[in-house]
């Protein structure tokens, strides 16, 4: 498995690129791994903290839609998330595209986790720690 490199989000591309992830994705959330795959795909754009996205099959964990919708220009229209595992519970802490814009088909119902409300996220062995204002990072990645 390819070990993590530093890199600057001033050198992502704009309009946003999708990767295949390189590493092992685990998030954990009410003391259980909910999260664990190496089907990830990351979307990158200058200035923003690598998002992560993982494949529904791997998820471990009841979703329930959750009130609200936001707009991306170059994916399309998110649907938000209910996390819950066992007795923990988590507003709106995953988003996904049902219907996203052809560059990011591969997206589509894939779920990216907001690494502050999950007990923890990991990249790799590297965890996740989460910037002000939301954004997540590996330094920084959102999952």
């Amino acid at each position: 498995m390819a070990s993590l490199t530093i890199e600057n989000v001033q050198n992502y591309p704009r309009p946003p690129a999708l990767r295949e992830v390189p590493h092992r994705l685990r998030i954990e959330f009410g003391g259980q791994t909910i999260v664990e795959t190496d089907q990830a795909l990351q979307v990158i754009e200058t200035h923003h903290a690598p998002t992560y996205y993982v494949p529904p099959h791997d998820i471990d964990a009841v979703l329930t839609g959750a009130v609200g919708k936001s707009f991306c220009e170059w994916k399309g229209v998110a649907s938000y998330w209910d996390v819950q595992s066992g007795t923990a519970k988590a507003a709106k802490a995953a988003w996904s595209y049902a219907a996203p814009t052809p560059d990011f088909e591969p997206i589509k119902d894939y779920l990216a986790f907001y690494a502050e409300r999950m007990d923890a996220c990991y990249v790799g062995t590297h965890r996740v720690i989460s910037q002000p204002g939301g954004s997540m990072a590996v330094g920084s990645p959102r999952i």
